[in-house]
Parts: C-alpha cells; structure tokens; sequence
C-alpha cells in the first residue's frame, strides 16, 4: 500500500482564534500573554507580530520593546482547548486515522482512501481532500489551517512548513529527494541547535551537503547518524501514534533544610531546567507546557503551569518559564521544602522556516 500522510497545522492558532473573536484585531500584532505592565510571558504571537521577532516564552517587557505596537490579550487556554477540539472533529470526519500532535496539529494518514497507479498518483489523488479539509475549517470555524502532503511523516511536516499562513503544499515522492537538497540541515527532524553546530562545524550545511557526505555521521552525531542519513534522503517509516510515547519529563529535589534562598533555589531550576532540555533533545522533541511542583515544610504540595505555543527545547526557555511561575504565583513566600520543574504535551519541534525554496 502506497503512504499518504497529511500534516495538518494551523496558522497562528492562539493569536488566530483572537483575531477571529475581535474583528478590530485582524491584521494587528496581536501578543497573547500577560501586559507588558506586568512580569510575565508570551505564550502566542501573531504573523503580524512574528515579523518584529516577538515569539513564545519571551518575556511580555521584552515583546513591547521589539513591537511597541503589539496589543497584548490575556490567554484563553480553555477557549483555546475548546476550539481544538471542534478542529479535530472536522479531522476526524475525512475518514483518516490520525495523530494528534498538540493543540494545533495533527498527523493524518489517508493511506486507505487514496489507492492509485503509483506513489505519486495515490498523492495526487489526496489534493481534493486536503482542499475540502482547508475550506471545511475555514467555512465552520473561519480559521486557516496549513497542509503538507507526502509519503511519511518527516516529508509532510517539511511541506507544512515551506508555505505559512494557507498553504498546502505537496512533495512527489519522485522529487523529494531534490526537493530536500537547499534546504538548511536544521529542517530535518531531529536536528537541533547543538546537532546544527556540529554539522555545520564540518561544512554540512544543507541537506544536500549530508545526501553528499562521504564518511560516517556516527563520527559526529553518534547513533542518531544513520537515521539522519535515511532523513536526508526523505526516508521515514515512523507509523502514526504507537501508544508508547513518553507524555512529560520532569525533576524534582528534596532540600536538606526548608530554604526560601532565592540564589539556591535559582541554581535548583537552572540545573532541573537544563536536565530536562537534554532530555528532551535526546528524545526529539519540545515542550509546549512548562509546570513547577513546591512542597512546603507542612508538606503541603501546589503545581502551576504554563502552556506556549511553540514548543520549547531551550533550558533556557524552560527556566525562564519556571522562574515566571513561581514569581507570579509567589510560591516562596515561606520556604520550601521541595521543588520540581517538568514540561509536558510534548510533541516534534518545528524546523527552520524553509525560506531556501
């Protein structure tokens, strides 16, 4: 049976759901996350406020300066949560068995209803479907919604992301390995900062520059080589949801003597912060909920959570976030006698824009 798998991703969802609420919005730099009058963070920006660098996890002061004309709105997570499930729901009518990924996301595979002559035929024959997918979302929940079609996952993902807001774009399995060849390493899944580097480091900076390298990957990323080999040539038999995938990462320590020392209970965060980003990196994935965990000396125990838009691999993201909860929540206001840090709706992180095509 020949694959078909959409990634379905939509446009600026948070921001985009505010848009459509308040038509006085549309078009504007919309921030959703706390005023910038107040210590706090973005959680989601809009297209608008994209281009003046503002994104998730940043701190609402530091958007105000790089986009003095963004209007800030409060959260709605369970606007938000609402409306993703009226989006799943149209997902789930085209038939399709899928994965979702987060909030806003989703895998689709079509494999069954999309039977033809050859890989390629049975992707073309998906293009209507995908269409009515688009224009279903858009007529019953006047949102736009992103669609990439190929033969896997690592491919539809990779389509998804080449044309933001509305697109649908399909790679032809006789052209991927083509299609991949400008674009910049750190589009394959898998490939993040540190993997860029070394990459990078060695004069691999596309992915024609790896389809081409002659020695042996594991020499510089160790056992994730071969499979980043397979990836460079649009490779990947990953099925849709296993069942078996690891829903949150997280730390925790126990201190020798209650403590409010802020100095000690930074350097805790920082090393739980940077603790779960090795983790996270190793696993390939990112974060979009950040939570911290305080239990005090009465052993009464209370957790706060966050939740970002765009999913966090950065210990430095995460320990900013850490450090937002449990000032806004003024969990030290005695000391503690415990403090956890954990992420959790974990899902793949977005690659670079492919703005090589």
């Amino acid at each position: 049976m020949f694959r078909v798998i959409f990634h379905l991703d939509m446009d600026a969802f948070y921001a985009s759901v505010e848009q459509r609420d308040d038509p006085a919005l549309r078009g504007k730099p919309v921030i959703v996350g706390s005023p910038p009058t107040q210590r706090g963070v973005v959680c989601a920006s809009s297209y608008e406020a994209r281009t003046f660098g503002v994104r998730s996890a940043i701190p609402s002061a530091t958007a105000r300066r790089l986009c003095p004309k963004g209007i800030f709105v409060r959260p709605r997570m369970d606007h938000y949560q609402e409306e993703s499930r009226h989006i799943m729901q149209i997902v789930g009518g085209t038939g399709a068995v899928f994965e979702q990924m987060s909030i806003d996301e989703a895998y689709l595979d079509l494999s069954a209803l999309c039977q033809a002559e050859g890989q390629d035929a049975a992707l073309l024959k998906s293009l209507p479907l995908a269409q009515n997918l688009k224009q279903r979302i858009r007529s019953e929940r006047q949102l736009t919604a992103t669609i990439g079609i190929a033969s896997n996952k690592l491919l539809s993902k990779i389509a998804s992301d080449h044309q933001k807001p509305d697109g649908l774009t399909l790679i032809p399995e006789s052209e991927k390995v083509q299609f991949l060849r400008p674009l910049p390493v750190r589009a394959l899944y898998g490939v993040g900062k540190v993997t860029e580097g070394i990459l990078n480091g060695v004069g691999v900076e596309t992915v024609g520059d790896l389809q081409d390298y002659p020695g042996d990957l594991r020499a510089l990323v160790g056992s994730f080589g071969p499979k980043l080999k397979e990836f460079a040539f649009g490779r990947d038999e990953r099925p849709l949801d296993s069942g078996d995938k690891i829903k949150s990462i997280s730390g925790e320590e126990t201190f020798l003597k209650d403590t409010d020392d802020r100095k000690v209970l930074r350097a805790c965060l920082r090393a739980q912060a940077e603790d779960i980003s090795a983790r996270l990196k190793r696993r390939r994935l990112g974060a979009h909920t950040v939570h911290v965990k305080v239990r005090y000396g009465d052993f009464t125990t209370l957790t706060r959570q966050i939740t970002v838009e765009t999913p966090l691999t950065e210990a430095s993201d995460i320990y900013r976030l850490g450090c937002f909860l449990l000032g806004r929540e003024k969990l030290v206001s005695r000391p503690l006698r415990l403090l956890g840090l954990g992420v959790a709706s974990l899902r793949e992180p977005s690659g670079q824009q492919l703005v090589l095509l």
